[in-house]
């Protein structure tokens, strides 16, 4: 295909107030043809690093506003886009050199309308691959679409995410998502996904019921720390593993008992 001829590539981020982690994750995107930036709320810097790496890529967009919910915020910046394809990076994540090529080569020749993406892990400085999972973590996401193939939904947490079209492979190169500097980050991280969930469910007037979620507490650590595998990360794994069995109980115990 003719340089002519080749599709563009939107970058999406959306960003609160993220100016520590904002320029080395901005520094790695130059691939792009067109960066567009949710500013959700932002009261620090962000705007002029984005600013700044706009003007690198030579094209873009910065949307600013208040967005509560997830979906919302992930959504204005699709509908701002003007690429053939959509790629959405957290400000917490890094696209290494070979994951970057394999992108451009990947839109540049897929039938598809979609491809995954793996992601590794890092709490501090510790590569964790296994036994994420059960909403607490991932370790492939799809997170590079053609235009108009991906909306999300209306949930504060995890919100659901409808797809057009076909699914293409995995691509072969993991990003990093450098997810939680300490063990601290991740029980905060639990705190905030179990009280934004318990929200979800007291509007929409659901109760799961204590007995499910205590039973889930032992089914997705057995998932998590079994099935994926988390139990090859020694101590880490089995960390997630109760952090993933905790999420639902927690959340289930705030919708029920808090009223915010």
């Amino acid at each position: 295909m003719s340089a002519s001829f080749a599709p563009r590539l939107s970058v999406l981020m959306c960003v609160h107030n993220e100016e520590a982690r904002l320029p080395s994750c901005l520094e790695r995107l130059g691939f792009a043809d067109e960066l567009v930036v949710v500013l959700d709320r932002c009261t620090d810097g962000s705007k002029a690093i984005v600013e700044a790496a706009i003007a690198r890529v030579g094209a873009g967009r910065i949307i600013e506003g208040a967005f509560p919910l997830e979906g919302d915020r992930r959504n204005a910046a699709l509908d701002a886009a003007t690429g053939d394809w959509m790629l959405e990076v957290d400000a917490d994540e890094h696209i290494p050199e070979g994951l970057a090529a394999e992108i451009l080569h990947t839109i540049a020749t897929s039938r598809f309308d979609r491809h995954p993406l793996r992601v590794d892990n890092i709490i501090g400085d510790t590569l964790v691959r296994h036994g994420w999972g059960a909403h607490f973590g991932t370790s492939q996401v799809d997170r590079l679409t053609r235009r108009h193939v991906k909306r999300w939904g209306g949930q504060r947490v995890h919100p659901e995410v409808t797809y057009q079209g076909s699914r293409g492979p995995v691509l072969v190169t993991p990003f990093l998502h450098y997810v939680d500097r300490n063990i601290s980050d991740m029980i905060r991280r639990l705190d905030g996904y179990s009280t934004a969930r318990a929200r979800d469910l007291r509007d929409a007037g659901i109760d799961e019921g204590l007995g499910r979620n205590i039973r889930r507490v032992f089914s997705r650590f057995y998932k998590c720390y079994v099935r994926r595998h988390g139990y090859r990360e020694g101590q880490w794994g089995f960390l997630i593993a109760l952090m993933a069995g905790l999420y639902p109980l927690l959340s289930h115990l705030k919708a029920r008992l808090e009223r915010e």
